[in-house]
């Protein structure tokens, strides 16, 4: 599976513009600016495919990547930013909730939190809203580069028990900036799909 081979799709807001084909797709939530797109361009090794901003609440849609033709990512509206109006959060998270709940093509869902700060309760509301839809837990924590490693096991141990994480989960330190866990990333991307192919160069 060649990651450098990737492109972006098509966005959407309602279920008649997703995508028709049977791709499987892989969809990413979490709070906004918690780093979807970055991952995104991390693992691809491209700088602004997936669109990144230093404002939150951009993402406003939902955006799907194709990457080698063999997997779609997905990027989700952030949720939990506190200055968008109570109309526009309850049209995002209706939007979130119509595509897990309806999506065929939905083979994963992965939810990033900050590594920096413990969980939100709209992050637990969030996992667990992912266990309802049958999905087994799988959460990075973003932005590890950003605190001393001297407390990293400590942060990441406040996730796992936070979000009630047990040995069928998976918890992966990450860091798109200084691509830290990068490889681990895309080996849980080709393990989800079931592909076993290392023929191709991915970095």
């Amino acid at each position: 599976m060649n990651f450098l081979n990737a492109s972006f799709f098509t966005t959407a807001v309602n279920p008649s513009q997703y995508p028709s084909d049977g791709i499987p797709e892989i969809a990413l939530a979490g709070r906004s600016n918690v780093g979807k797109s970055s991952l995104i361009n991390c693992i691809i090794n491209r700088k602004n495919l997936a669109r990144t901003s230093s404002s939150p609440g951009k993402t406003a849609t939902i955006n799907f990547y194709d990457i080698d033709g063999k997997v779609r990512i997905v990027d989700l509206p952030g949720y939990g930013y506190a200055k968008v109006s109570k109309s526009e959060k309850e049209r995002w998270a209706k939007m979130i909730e119509t595509y897990l709940s309806s999506r065929e093509n939905l083979v994963q869902v992965i939810q990033l939190v900050d590594a920096r700060h413990a969980p939100t309760d709209d992050d637990i509301l969030m996992l667990d809203w992912i266990r309802g839809f049958g999905f087994s837990p799988i959460v990075v924590a973003t932005k590890i580069d950003k605190i001393p490693k001297t407390k990293l096991d400590g942060n990441l141990e406040v996730i796992y028990n936070s979000l009630r994480l047990d040995d069928n989960s998976i918890l992966l330190p990450f860091s798109a900036e200084k691509k830290l866990f990068k490889e681990d990333m895309q080996e849980i991307i080709k393990e989800i799909l079931g592909i076993e192919d290392e023929s191709y160069e991915n970095n």
